[in-house]
């Protein structure tokens, strides 16, 4: 709401007095659809929670209403029972009896609005949590670069809850304070016009003055929640590299780089913190200002109508209860105003979640199934026709160039090349965690792009360079390969990956509990782990993503031969550093700069391919040096 008023403004004042500043004019139309959008966008996520949305403005009203006929009843029963009709007891009783009720209609209005509102705006923020994480698990992995880790978990959390706290202000505060403001100024202008008129000229400047607070703390708020992020990263970096940090001792550098972030965030949120402070203050004030001034007013009309008939009141004339009341009113009135600058000072805190939150729900993943997509993959043939790749439009160079591959069906393939060859991009194209730019690719004969997602990443089980456990027992790590394994096909993967001889050396065996990032086994232990998960599919492609450099050579070879014999028709592809990895295969491919400047089995490449026989010969020799040093 705050945000509208006051865009809404801006474009009238710029289309209206100065023709000079269309592009500023531009620049506001466009954010300001940019905002429609964005409550559009998040109102979606109230759904079964539109009922309490509804009902709470509804008992708000009626509070309002009910608070602002209490004073007018009670400077009624003053003047016309107490003062002149004193000793009717029976007359203010009845007053009493309404006074009495209008204050516990008031009240259970009040209590019913806070339920209702505290059920959706609870409601609303857990359904925004959902769709956010919802709408990740579908992101490509380009979508997750743009955003970052960090960025995210900053809008699943810090976001939401703002949001959440803004929309439960709305559903109350927001809505009761016009009613409210709207029936004190009626019932002020039927006990005195020329008085209420005070309210009037006074209401405008301070809503001129609510909208320049939010005009100058704004871009403080669109700076502060960047700067969250940056702090939620270094936080991240630290916790997850916790090991690193100590085994270097940087613990200092750390808290340095944590300080400065967090000194960031505190300096924008001490700026925006100064301009609102003036908000009470000045509120104060004019509360206060106006309250003199109907005190004077009022009681200079009471004492002159009373000099006029001799010190008595005539009827109809101006009373001290209707000055009671009016001064009610104005506070009422004033404070309505206070409240709604609270209001507007807390969505404009709100707002910028709201469009980070907004940003990530409007967001369409780049990569998706397509219409009649193809559900069965036929076999584990692969093929890179033409493949160019970059990571973004704007790089001036490719990743990956003019990538020409044929992999039949069942064959093991090697995949060499120095650091930056980008091997891990090349395999990363075929389940289609990213588009190729150029060319197209192909498994079981088919373009990528024609299957389903789910079925196509089901067929290609990828062990990624940086493998991951989840917190639960290894079964539960295991069953993310297939939920529905027995026991004994877990055995069986566990085994193929060598895997099973550790598992039971540990006390509770497969139901050993796995903390956290798999902290508590070995980086050998935990790619084993990874590679029986990807087995536990069944795949018709497995590509493993150096993900044996952590195990001697000896559990290496194990683990070949194991796929050789037990999995011989899965067309595996390995990315590897030492050659020993991957001379067996069917077919080495050998990149360097994103180009393949050798293909073929070991003996060919040892007389082709200088790049793959001095690889080999260094690794060899370094051995024999190793060798004969023992």
């Amino acid at each position: 709401m705050a945000i509208f008023f006051t865009q809404t403004i801006d474009i009238i004042f710029y289309k209206k007095y100065n023709s000079t500043v269309r592009i500023v004019n531009q620049e506001k139309e466009l954010e300001y659809k940019g905002m429609v959008k964005t409550v559009k966008t998040l109102l979606k996520s109230v759904r079964q929670y539109k009922k309490p949305s509804i009902v709470t403005p509804l008992f708000m009203t009626l509070e309002a209403f009910c608070e602002c006929l209490i004073p007018f009843f009670m400077a009624k029963m003053i003047n016309e029972e107490v003062l002149k009709n004193a000793g009717a007891m029976q007359n203010i009783l009845t007053y009493g009896a309404i006074l009495l009720a209008l204050a516990v209609l008031s009240l259970t209005s009040g209590v019913l609005a806070g339920k209702f509102a505290a059920k959706a705006s609870c409601g609303f923020a857990s359904n925004l949590r959902h769709d956010l994480f919802y709408k990740v698990q579908k992101f490509s992995f380009a979508n997750v670069d743009k955003f970052s880790t960090s960025s995210l978990v900053t809008r699943l959390t810090t976001d939401v809850t703002n949001v959440q706290q803004a929309y439960q202000m709305c559903l109350r505060i927001a809505i009761r304070v016009p009613l409210q403001f709207i029936f004190a100024i009626i019932m002020s202008f039927t006990i005195n016009a020329s008085l209420a008129w005070i309210f009037l000229a006074i209401a405008p400047v301070l809503f001129a003055f609510i909208f320049l607070i939010i005009r100058y703390v704004m871009p403080f708020f669109r700076r502060i929640f960047k700067k969250y992020d940056a702090l939620n990263n270094s936080v991240q970096e630290n916790v997850g590299g916790i090991r690193v940090v100590k085994s270097f001792v940087r613990e200092s550098h750390e808290t340095e780089k944590f300080e400065r972030a967090a000194g960031e965030v505190r300096d924008d949120f001490t700026k925006a913190e100064k301009l609102m402070a003036l908000n009470n203050p000045v509120m104060t004030l004019f509360i206060n200002v106006a309250a003199v001034l109907i005190s004077y007013l009022g009681a200079t009309a009471i004492i002159n109508s009373g000099f006029a008939n001799g010190g008595v009141v005539p009827d109809g004339a101006f009373a001290t209860a209707d000055l009671s009341a009016l001064i009610t009113y104005g506070i009422q009135i004033l404070s309505c105003c206070m409240m709604l600058s609270m209001v507007f000072v807390m969505i404009t805190m709100s707002f910028e979640s709201a469009r980070r939150i907004g940003e990530v729900l409007n967001e369409e993943s780049d990569i998706v199934s397509p219409e009649n997509a193809v559900k069965t993959v036929k076999d584990g043939s692969i093929r890179f026709e033409g493949v160019s790749f970059k990571y973004s439009a704007k790089a001036e160079k490719n990743a990956l160039e003019n990538i020409d591959l044929d992999i039949r069906s069942g064959e093991t393939v090697g995949i060499l090349g120095g650091t930056g060859s980008s091997k891990t991009t090349l395999i990363q194209l075929i389940p289609r965690l990213y588009d190729a730019t150029e060319g197209a690719v192909f498994v079981g004969g088919v373009n990528v792009k024609a299957y389903d997602l789910e079925t196509l990443r089901r067929e290609v089980s990828v062990v990624l360079q940086k493998n991951v456990l989840f917190s639960g027992t290894i079964k539960e790590n295991l069953r993310w390969g297939d939920e529905n394994a027995t026991d004994e096909d877990i055995e069986r993967v566990c085994k193929l990956a060598q895997a099973d001889e550790f598992i039971r050396s540990f006390p509770d065996g497969y139901d050993t509990y796995i903390e956290q990032g798999g902290t508590n086994v070995s980086g050998g232990q935990k790619q084993r782990l990874c590679i029986a998960r990807a087995l536990l599919r069944k795949p018709k492609v497995l590509i493993l993503d150096d993900s044996t450099s952590a195990v001697d050579t000896k559990t290496d070879a194990l683990i070949r031969h194991a796929f050789k014999e037990e999995i011989p028709d899965t067309t595996k592809i390995i990315i590897a550093q030492r050659v020993s990895s991957v001379e067996h295969a069917d077919k080495i491919v050998v990149l360097d700069g994103g180009k393949i400047v050798a293909c073929g089995n070991h003996a060919e490449l040892m007389q082709s391919s200088d790049i793959y026989r001095e690889t080999y010969e260094m690794q060899t020799k370094g051995k024999e040096v190793q060798g004969g040093e023992a």
